[in-house]
């Protein structure tokens, strides 16, 4: 062996004992606070446990009757998918266009981007009890306004509670992602829009042959979180409505958080909660297959 490429050779294994080192904490976090209750879970979910006595093994009797003898889960998990696609269609064109507008180098675009970031700022119990009060049949929207096409149940009717909780989510949650699109717009290089301008392009061109384009993998990313993040969503339909009228947004996450909290059947609620993972990693490699991230080149590719 030369002795170049001995010192090459002691060069890539100094390269990478660093590299493993420094993401040590990162590995241990996610072991200690993800991997580890994971697993826990699902171990419980081969128990019955009400809470109270000890657990007791029980095999594949909680997975066959969450299955195939509640017929609720499936319910649920109808929801889920509907509130999952109506979240994604509602936020993401929304956050896009949002944070298209935000990059604009205008001063008042700076100062009403402060202004749509705001509902980051409000915790889900608070943002729940005022959007309540809003949706109050008694002193909310419907009683303030002079408009008799104004529903006077938002929140009592199950055919319009899904679309409310659809909106007050997307309101939360919009400016993250409209976030996420303004810093993505913004490391566009400007050369590309003078040069669509100096051959003739309209904004609304620029916009879809350059701008969309050149989001991509802020689109991915965004979209990731988007659809991901959906079936998370606990604290804010808890607080609003409790899942009820008649279970109308009892989604998987609420639905695991009354069976094993209100019912006192952590079996069962540990099963909804594997299932609710299994479909996380799912959608995640899904769009990481269909995206073709792993093959990932630079986005400015070209400019």
């Amino acid at each position: 062996m030369t002795e170049t490429a001995s010192r090459s050779k002691t060069t890539g294994l100094g390269q990478k004992g660093p590299s493993f080192l420094m993401a040590l904490p990162a590995v241990a976090f996610f072991g200690i606070f993800a991997l580890i209750p994971l697993i826990g879970v699902v171990v419980i979910s081969f128990m019955e446990w009400n809470v109270l006595g000890s657990p007791e093994w029980v095999g594949l009797t909680n997975w066959e009757a969450v299955l195939f003898d509640r017929p609720f889960t499936w319910t649920a998990l109808g929801l889920t998918v509907t509130f999952v696609i109506g979240s994604y269609l509602f936020q993401a064109p929304v956050a896009l266009l949002l944070g298209v507008f935000m990059a604009g180098q205008q001063r008042y675009r700076a100062l009403l981007a402060v202004l749509y970031f705001l509902p980051l700022l409000f915790s889900s119990v608070a943002v729940g009890l005022t959007f309540q009060s809003l949706f109050s049949p008694n002193y909310g929207l419907s009683a303030a306004l002079p408009f008799e096409w104004l529903p006077n149940d938002w929140l009592a009717n199950s055919d319009l509670v899904m679309w409310v909780m659809i909106f007050v989510v997307g309101w939360c949650f919009v400016p993250f992602h409209g976030l996420l699109y303004q810093a993505g717009v913004r490391q566009i290089p400007a050369s590309m829009y003078e040069a669509a301008t100096i051959d003739g392009a309209g904004r609304l061109r620029q916009f879809f042959s350059i701008t969309l384009p050149q989001l991509r993998y802020t689109i991915i990313t965004s979209s990731t979180l988007m659809l991901v993040g959906s079936l998370t969503y606990f604290d804010l339909i808890y607080v609003l409505t409790g899942g009820q009228p008649a279970d109308a947004v009892r989604i998987l996450p609420l639905d695991m958080y009354v069976t094993g909290f209100a019912s006192y059947n952590l079996g069962y609620a540990s099963v909804i909660a594997v299932i609710l993972v299994a479909i996380g990693l799912t959608l995640s490699l899904l769009l990481n297959v269909l995206s073709g991230s792993s093959k990932m080149d630079s986005d400015k590719a070209g400019a």
